[in-house]
């Protein structure tokens, strides 16, 4: 195998790992973008909440029901501050596969940069071979012309 084809070889490698890597932080950003709605429906419960509450509180208490409420209303701010708490792991989740994805990236392109002047320095090497052949080959000729000439000069009277 020559060394483009290893170094094809490895960009494609390289662009594999990058491509997993953004489907990691696609994945990534879906499962906080999930996260977040199941908070917005908890905030969105609280507020429906407190409000029916409001409403009842204009027609008189009864003890029972307002102690069920705050219980109620504990669990969902506890609910609130478990997601919180899933939201910002979701979120470190994301950074961490932002960051893996960069990663990736920077090393592809720092691949293809060094493929490329590998490239360039095969086809520098084969134009100077090509270039010396032509030279070489341009000077074979002139010699056997000015071989060609004396000879003919030699031989006149």
């Amino acid at each position: 195998m020559s060394r483009i084809q290893t170094l094809t070889l490895v960009v494609e490698l390289a662009e594999q790992r990058r491509d997993e890597a953004l489907s990691e932080h696609a994945s990534r950003v879906r499962d906080l973008q999930a996260a977040q709605s199941q908070m917005d429906q908890l905030q969105g419960y609280v507020v429906e909440a407190q409000a029916r509450w409001a409403q009842r509180g204009s027609q008189g208490m009864d003890v029972t029901l307002l102690l069920h409420h705050r219980q109620f209303m504990q669990k969902i701010d506890h609910a609130i501050e478990f997601q919180a708490g899933v939201l910002a792991d979701k979120q470190a989740r994301i950074d961490q596969a932002l960051t893996q994805l960069q990663t990736t990236e920077r090393e592809l392109a720092g691949l293809r940069r060094f493929t490329e002047k590998q490239v360039e320095a095969l086809q520098k090497q084969a134009q100077r071979r090509e270039q010396k052949a032509s030279d070489e080959m341009a000077l074979n000729v002139y010699l056997r012309q000015q071989a060609a000439l004396a000879q003919a000069a030699g031989a006149r009277p």
